[in-house]
């Protein structure tokens, strides 16, 4: 979903608000696909159950810090990466989520900054 142009009225409330929710389902299938990734890295390289490799994600993810241990050399490689990634996916998803409301926000300023300058 593209935002509108300039020089086009300002998208109603409701088309703001589903396109607010479908830039929350953006950064929701980033969080999810790396949560994935995170998932899968902790089972086959680390070495981890299902759950326990999903925990260690979730909370890598979320800025928690790691639960268990790594003692293998690609465990720690791939735990170190993990990491580094998990802060540019939190960097990410906090602007697919603001990206529309900021969008609006400078939208409005705009259109009113073009009226005050169309009055005699």
């Amino acid at each position: 979903m593209t935002f509108e142009h300039h020089s086009q009225p300002l998208l109603h409330t409701r088309g703001f608000l589903l396109r607010v929710l479908i830039y929350l389902g953006y950064a929701t299938l980033v969080v999810i696909g790396f949560l994935i990734l995170g998932l899968l890295g902790y089972h086959f390289f680390v070495g981890l159950a299902w759950l326990d490799a999903f925990l260690n994600a979730a909370m890598i993810l979320s800025g928690m810090g790691p639960v268990d241990p790594v003692n293998s050399e690609a465990g720690k490689w791939f735990a170190s990466f993990y990491a580094l990634l998990s802060g540019l996916v939190f960097a990410v998803t906090t602007g697919i989520i603001i990206s529309p409301i900021i969008h609006r926000v400078m939208h409005r300023l705009h259109l009113e900054k073009n009226r005050r300058d169309k009055r005699p």
